[in-house]
């Protein structure tokens, strides 16, 4: 009896976590087919959106790719270290803020990537002369 009961349980749950995963992969599609590549593809690696971790860290979504990181950084240390476990806190927490700090990042780092190098362009390299 007891036999039949776990394992009708261990079935439902494996069912359900079926049905999630599913419904995951198909919400993820949908939004592959809505968004920018390199949106998705960090979404796709990351498991969030950027509007979920925009939510989480409760900062706006970076427009045109620039943001204030020092802002983003600052907001995420106070969300991390007030959800430390041995202050009471939650891992699982812990690890949703830093999962939206790496979407954030990820939504950011082309652009000052691409900025960096442009700077690194128009800089006058110093020429020495030999002696």
């Amino acid at each position: 009896m007891v036999v039949l009961v776990g394992s009708r349980v261990l079935g439902r749950a494996f069912a359900e976590a079926y049905k999630q995963a599913s419904a995951s992969s198909q919400y993820q599609r949908a939004q592959a087919k809505a968004g920018n590549g390199s949106s998705v593809r960090a979404s796709l690696s990351s498991g969030m959106t950027l509007d979920e971790a925009c939510k989480i860290l409760n900062v706006k979504p970076p427009q045109g790719g620039k943001a204030d990181m020092e802002d983003i950084m600052a907001r995420f240390k106070k969300l991390f270290d007030a959800n430390d476990p041995e202050k009471g806190g939650s891992f699982y927490l812990q690890s949703k803020i830093l999962r939206a700090r790496e979407r954030y990042e990820a939504e950011v780092r082309p652009f000052q990537e691409k900025a960096a190098a442009e700077a690194d362009a128009k800089e006058v390299p110093k020429v020495y002369k030999d002696r």
